[in-house]
C-alpha cells in the first residue's frame, strides 16, 4: 500500500493555482465548505456511533459482567474524541475566514482596484 499525499486526496484545494487574490478566495471558500462538511459529518457520526455501540451490547453476555452504565459511559468517551474532531474542523472553518480576511487586510493596498463597469449591479425588475 502505498501512501497518497495530502494534496492527492484534497483535489478542490490542490486544483486551484495561486494565481492571485481570486485564487486566495476561492481556496478559502473551499476550504471552509470542506470543513463544514467534515463538521457536520463528524457530529452525525458521532451520534450513529454511540448507538450502534450501546445496541451492539444489548443482550451481550458481558452486560451482565461490566453493565449497561458501563457500556453508556464507555460509548460517550469514544463518542467525545469524535465530537471534538467536529469542533476542530469547525474551527478551521472560522479560521479560513479569517486567513481570507488577514489576506485582503494585509494586502489590500497592493491589490488592483475592481473596475467599476465589472462590478454587479443590482436586481433588475424589468429583466423578465
Amino acid at each position: 500500500m502505498t501512501k497518497s499525499s495530502g494534496r492527492a486526496r484534497i483535489p478542490e484545494l490542490s486544483a486551484i493555482p495561486w494565481a492571485g487574490p481570486k485564487a486566495i478566495t476561492q481556496y478559502a471558500r473551499v476550504g471552509r465548505d470542506l470543513c463544514r462538511d467534515l463538521n457536520q459529518e463528524f457530529e452525525l457520526g458521532a451520534d450513529e456511533l454511540y448507538a450502534v455501540l450501546v445496541r451492539s451490547f444489548k443482550g451481550h453476555p458481558l452486560l451482565s459482567i461490566v453493565g449497561a452504565p458501563d457500556v453508556r459511559l464507555r460509548a460517550r468517551r469514544v463518542v467525545k474524541r469524535l465530537k471534538r474532531a467536529a469542533e476542530l474542523q469547525k474551527g478551521a472553518g472560522v479560521e479560513l475566514v479569517k486567513f481570507h480576511a488577514q489576506f485582503r487586510k494585509e494586502f489590500a493596498d497592493v491589490l488592483p482596484q475592481a473596475n467599476p463597469e465589472k462590478r454587479r449591479t443590482g436586481f433588475d425588475w424589468k429583466d423578465v
